[in-house]
């Protein structure tokens, strides 16, 4: 479908914000349209990239969190994983499918504006599944566990992974130096050794980076996941991040998943600035924060020519907000999932509100269902309700996720 959304305020990039009317034609973005639905947003609402989440774990969303005990701390990621396994929340969580996990995960992304997520488990255990969610989860990636002996041994080796990665021009993606011991903050050092260090990167926590160790990366021109929720629930510790964007790394924010992480990205966007004013004792600033969650993004992902922008000829991946602060950074860093309007995925409505539904003909589809959020009935590709519903009657109670924002009606939970 062709459609026009006029008199909004358009966050086309970092660099550019627009007002005025942007179209979409066949799944990408034309400034030039004429023809077509025209949709006015009155100056009230602002019109930017889909979000992009550049580090989940889709398998293993789900609340509460397993953390370490009160007041101690991890040193590595390994005894974390112990615990979750041996936990009452993992046997919960076990009675539900992978693909019930995988599709609460999207929703966890969609309520949150994610439109392109990167799943961090191998290809073996999800590549039936992510063409099947309602989101964008990046399909053409490489990967490792982690460049230690506590890695999982995620694919093949981290030297066949990589190779891989510059073959088909994708990203190479791993957790490093994800704690402080002696080991772990030899992860850079490793990859060297191995030659999988360069601009294919996107390396996750890097908590345990030297300065001489973020010199490294940014020479090699890899990316860097900052996960810092995660990072403060498990170890208490995050990257050295101000050296990490004062040396010119290009950094991206995830979420990890809800098992440490925050519920979703816009929980991670608040909690990322006011951890570094507690840090650096300065702001953060809102531009910053945006460009990690979608240029930064895609061009960790090997994508930006594709998403990450609303620039002439990308793929239509579009998330409006109302419009309540004046600067269009400030006000999606403050933003809550009730203030999303409507998001596409490459032109495709999949979550919005009725006042967009000549998108989809006029009424709801057999695809789609409706959903209220904040008061306002929306519509949602899929059925996140009968989801919720059907996860409650199989873990055998009234289960609240948090980064789902609605409540399902009916069900027997006993």
């Amino acid at each position: 479908m062709n459609f026009v959304l006029e008199n909004g305020i358009t966050a086309v990039s970092s660099k550019k914000i627009v007002d005025g009317s942007l179209g979409v034609s066949d799944g990408k973005l034309h400034f030039s349209l004429s023809g077509g639905v025209a949709f006015d947003l009155k100056g009230a609402s602002i019109v930017y990239p889909g979000l992009i989440n550049a580090h989940d774990h889709l398998q293993g969303n789900y609340l509460p969190p397993v953390g370490p005990k009160p007041g101690v701390f991890y040193l590595t990621g390994l005894p974390w994983d112990n615990d979750l396994k041996a936990s009452v929340i993992f046997a919960e969580r076990s009675k539900l499918s992978r693909e019930d996990l995988y599709n609460l995960s999207a929703y966890k992304c969609l309520f949150s504006g994610v439109t392109t997520v990167n799943d961090h488990f191998p290809h073996i255990l999800n590549h039936t599944i992510l063409p099947t969610l309602p989101i964008r989860v990046i399909q053409e990636y490489s990967l490792s566990h982690e460049a230690s002996s506590y890695d999982l041994k995620w694919g093949s080796s981290i030297e066949s992974e990589h190779h891989w990665a510059v073959k088909n021009r994708w990203p190479f993606i791993t957790h490093l130096s994800e704690g402080f011991d002696e080991e772990s903050m030899r992860g850079v050092e490793n990859l060297e050794k191995l030659g999988a260090l360069d601009a294919h990167c996107l390396l996750v926590h890097c908590i345990g980076f030297s300065d001489e160790d973020i010199q490294k990366v940014a020479r090699a021109r890899a990316s860097v996941a900052w996960c810092p929720a995660s990072n403060m629930f498990m170890f208490n510790v995050t990257a050295k991040i101000r050296k990490f964007l004062k040396a010119g790394i290009n950094v991206t924010l995830g979420t990890d998943s809800s098992a440490t992480g925050s519920y979703n990205l816009l929980e991670e966007i608040q909690y990322a600035r006011n951890l570094y004013r507690r840090l650096y004792g300065e702001d953060l600033p809102a531009k910053t924060i945006f460009e990690m969650i979608t240029e930064n993004a895609a061009k960790a992902f090997l994508m930006e020519n594709r998403i990450g922008t609303l620039e002439e000829g990308k793929l239509a991946d579009i998330l409006i907000l109302k419009g309540r602060v004046d600067d269009p950074f400030e006000n999606l860093a403050s933003a809550s999932m009730e203030d999303i309007e409507l998001v596409t995925l490459a032109g495709k409505p999949i979550y919005g509100e009725f006042r967009f539904l000549d998108l989809l003909g006029g009424r709801i589809p057999k695809a789609y269902h409706e959903i209220t959020v904040g008061g306002r009935p929306m519509f949602i590709s899929g059925d996140p309700a009968a989801l919720y519903l059907s996860i409650r009657r199989k873990v055998g109670l009234k289960k609240v996720l948090d980064f789902l924002p609605f409540e399902p009606e009916g069900g027997h939970y006993a």
